[in-house]
Formats: C-alpha cells, structure tokens, sequence
C-alpha cells in the first residue's frame, strides 16, 4: 500500500475516483470515534490529493486507532495523530509518523475554525501522520501548511471544543490522555451521515498559488526591514534566545541531505563601525578555522544596496544524529548606524549552487525601511552633499546626549510601537517632523553654534521623554495616558513658561 502511495498520480478527482473502485465509495468521509465524541471530515481532493489519499490510507490500515490528540491549545488548534502517544514515553510525543512524508501541497484555503490541515516539521515535504484541526480561525497559518480537510457536523463542532477545553500541562499535553484518544478511525459513506451542515465553499485567500518559482515578501516593523525569501519556503520567527540568534528564517524544501536555509539576524552596533565587527567576526571563527572544520574560501567588504558590507563564502563540516554534512554558507553583513543585518543562506555542499540565486533575489530585495529616519543618520550626518536628516540625532551626533536618544528609539520600538495607538500617533508626528527636520539638520551642520543651540534647546524634551522609561505600560489607556502627560508637560515648558515669563517682565 505504501508503495501503491508513491506511485499514484493524481489529478482533479482522480483520486476520488480511484477510491470509489477500491472501496465503491465516492467522496468518503472519515469518522473519528474519541470518548468526547465523533469527529466527521471532509476532504478537499482538488486542492490536496495526496494528502487526502495518505489520510484515508492510514485510517483504512488502523493507524489512527488508539492515538491521542496530544497538544491541544484552546483558542488556537487540536493536533494529533502520532503512534507514540499509544504506548510510547511522553517526552515522544509529536516526533512520531509513518516511514514516508507527503510532500507539500499548499493551497489557498484559509486556516478558518474547523479546517482540518497537516502538521509538519521545519521541512515543507515533511507531513506524515499527524495533522490538526483548528479550534479558533487562525490565519497566519495560511498557505504554510496544507490544508486537506474540514469538519462537518455539529457534533464534530461540539467534540472539537470539548477537546480544546480539557486540562493541559505545560507543554500543552493533556493531564488525562484517555479523555482524548480516537478510540476507532473509520472511513465512511456520505449517505450513513444524517445531520451533514452544509457549509459552502472553504474560505481562500486572495493568492494564487502556483508552483513558480516567485518570492514571499517579509515585512517587519519590529526591525524596520523588509525582504523577500522563495516562494514556498516555511518562514519562521524563532525566539531570540542570544544576540546573534536568527530572528528570521526561512526553511526550503529538503533536494538532498538537508534543507536549505536563509536567515537574518538583527544585532546593535554599539557605536561599533564595521571594521570592528569584521575584527570580531573572524576572532569568533578563528578556532574553528584553525582546527581544520572550517574553510574560508573568500571574503570582501563591499556596497550592498548603498550599504557598506562585508560578505564572507564558507565551507563546515557538520555533524548531527551522528551524521556528518558538507555544508556550505554565504554571510552578508549589511552595515548601518544602529544595527546591522546579517542576510545567510546555508545548504549542503552539493546543492549549494542551486539555491544560491534565490539567496541573490533575497539580498537584493532587502530594504531598510526607516533609513530616511533613523537608520540611515549617519549616511545624512556625514554627507552634507545628500543634505536632510534627523535634526535630533545631528544635533546629539557624537555627544553625551547620543546614549539617550538611542534609549527614546528603543522605546519608540519596545513601548510606543506595541500599541494601536502609539504607531497612529508616530505616523501623523513623522509626517509632521520630517516636513521641516532635513532643513533643520543641515542648518546644524553648517553651523556649529546653531547645532548647540539646538542641543540646549532639545534637552529639557529629552529628560521628560526618559519618563517613559520608567513607565509600565500594559494597555492602549497607559499609552495614551503617559503620552498626553509627556505632551502636557513639553507645552508647558516649551509655550506656557516663556508666555509667562515675557508676560511678567513686560508687565
């Protein structure tokens, strides 16, 4: 049966029409028996075929029978369908699936509640065995995993929330298994089901998904960046756990040995310039270079995309599961004033060159997108022919005050950013500041005494700003609260003061 799995093609309904001879069925259902409930699905045989078969395969040949739904998270999904939650030790669970994957079919069906769709690793070619079903609409999901399924009754409605409403532990199993398990997976006829719902046409999205060979764009207003990475490649947004932890990465689809990889890592300058980081760079890998695991085979500094950088081409030896790996990997050093933006792609040695024009397309694609106000500051200080900038950082370039106006960006990005509210009012005040603040700037730049006057002048607005520092801000009514204190208390000294003090002396 498994082998018959590999060879089939499918098309259109074909495999619909290859289940009916086989089991005089046309369309089948499935049937989940738990001790919640019954769980009924339906299945999308255009847009997923081979899942679907895979799915219908399994249930036929028991694999599903005793099976528990293992990581269960209200308001979000159900997953299940892994054999080592039958017998096998906790700590197992969510690793386990049949001997072949099921590769990607990613369609435009939105991950909607009640969509039943298929679990997988980092590899997009890795479905097995364990799919999910979700409990709340969960959009994010879309066009990353494949959807093949829908449940179609109330009582699968019913059943799903009862599931969802048991108690967990901490990794999200549940406390009493024998609550959740599917007792029996049947395959059944549309007809031996009474209360079907008629629900239609699945929810899509507005993409049009096609087997090219287009890019996916990124966009982040945590970092300010933007970039693309290929089209079908799982992105990912892992945990910063160190400094120089990818913050972004892109997972493609396995060709060889391993997947192929392109990551970015987003780190602070710390008033470092880029000669330094190269230094600290090649310091970082000198030992492994030295013990013969790593070769560099090239390294330059160069512009990229009018950004300084220093591109470095490598070869490692890997090692994992007791299996080693040639592996190859660029690293792009994208240089600005605050941060710079490590761009990677990795893969192993022989697929190296097959992928590496996509890596190409993601580096020209990357963008700062805040470079005309922040970002891009020194470029504006150090170059009075392009001329403009950010009257503030010039006024404070190089001063006692350049710490705290690298702490008021941090809160813009940490505090202000993270409320509704707080990216409404930065948008309309950087219309508002950057209408006179490039004009400003090169005044400064012309003039040493005015750039101090403007330094003095700024000084008292960047002490009430530090405020917020000290604030904690839980809620869109803090935001609001703490802002319109902090405006309050600028107009007052900037405009109410000076009134009344003009008043009294010419009184």
């Amino acid at each position: 049966m498994t082998i018959s799995l590999l060879l089939i093609s499918f098309t259109n309904y074909g495999f619909a029409q290859i289940q009916m001879q086989q089991t005089h069925i046309e369309n089948p259902l499935v049937v989940l028996d738990t001790n919640l409930g019954k769980i009924t699905i339906e299945f999308f045989y255009d847009d997923a075929p081979n899942h679907v078969e895979n799915f219908i395969k399994l249930t036929q040949s028991g694999f599903y029978d005793g099976v528990i739904f293992h990581r269960i998270i209200p308001g979000f999904m159900i997953q299940g369908g892994d054999p080592n939650t039958i017998d096998g030790d906790p700590s197992s669970w969510g690793t386990g699936g049949p001997s072949t994957n099921v590769d990607a079919e990613f369609n435009t069906i939105k991950h909607n509640r009640g969509i039943v769709s298929m679990a997988r690793s980092a590899d997009p070619n890795s479905a097995g065995s364990q799919f999910f079903i979700v409990h709340a609409d969960s959009n994010f999901l879309d066009e990353q995993y494949t959807v093949f399924g829908r449940i179609v009754t109330e009582e699968s409605f019913e059943t799903l929330d009862k599931i969802a409403s048991v108690e967990t532990g901490s990794k999200d199993n549940p406390l009493e298994p024998e609550q959740v398990k599917i007792t029996r997976a049947i395959v059944v006829d549309p007809s031996e089901i009474s209360d079907l719902l008629e629900l239609g046409e699945p929810e899509r999205t507005e993409s049009i998904i096609t087997p090219s060979t287009g890019n996916q764009k990124y966009e982040s207003t945590e970092h300010e960046i933007g970039f693309s990475v290929p089209e079908g490649w799982l992105l990912q947004t892992p945990d910063k756990t160190e400094a120089n932890a990818p913050d972004v990465v892109a997972v493609g689809p396995k060709t060889g040995i391993m997947n192929p990889v392109i990551s970015l890592t987003v780190q602070e300058t710390n008033q470092r310039t880029l000669d330094e980081l190269i230094l600290e760079k090649i310091e970082l890998i000198n030992p492994a270079v030295d013990e013969g695991s790593l070769k560099i085979i090239s390294q330059e500094k160069m512009i990229v995309n009018g950004y300084d950088a220093y591109v470095i081409n490598a070869q490692a030896d890997f090692t994992a599961n007791g299996e080693s790996f040639d592996v190859q990997f660029k690293e792009v050093m994208i240089y600005d004033t605050e941060k710079f933006y490590s761009l990677a792609y990795s893969n192993e040695l022989n697929n190296f060159e097959s992928q590496l024009p996509r890596f190409e397309e993601t580096i020209d694609s990357f963008e700062i997108l805040s470079n005309d106000a922040t970002n891009n500051e020194t470029n504006n200080q150090t170059s009075t022919e392009e001329g403009g900038g950010c009257l503030i950082a010039t006024a404070t370039f190089g001063s006692e005050l350049a710490p705290q106006v690298q702490q008021l960006r941090e809160i813009r990005d940490n505090t202000i950013l993270s409320t509704e509210s707080g990216i409404a009012f930065m948008s309309g005040f950087n219309q508002f500041y950057y209408s006179f603040s490039p004009t400003i700037a090169d005044l400064e730049r012309e003039n040493p005494v005015f750039k101090e006057f403007v330094k003095i002048s700024i000084t008292p607005m960047l002490s009430t700003l530090s405020i917020l520092n000290y604030a904690d801000i839980n809620s869109e009514t803090e935001m609001l609260s703490f802002g319109i204190g902090i405006i309050l208390m600028n107009v007052g000294m900037y405009f109410a003061a000076p009134a009344i003090i003009i008043y009294k002396i010419r009184k």
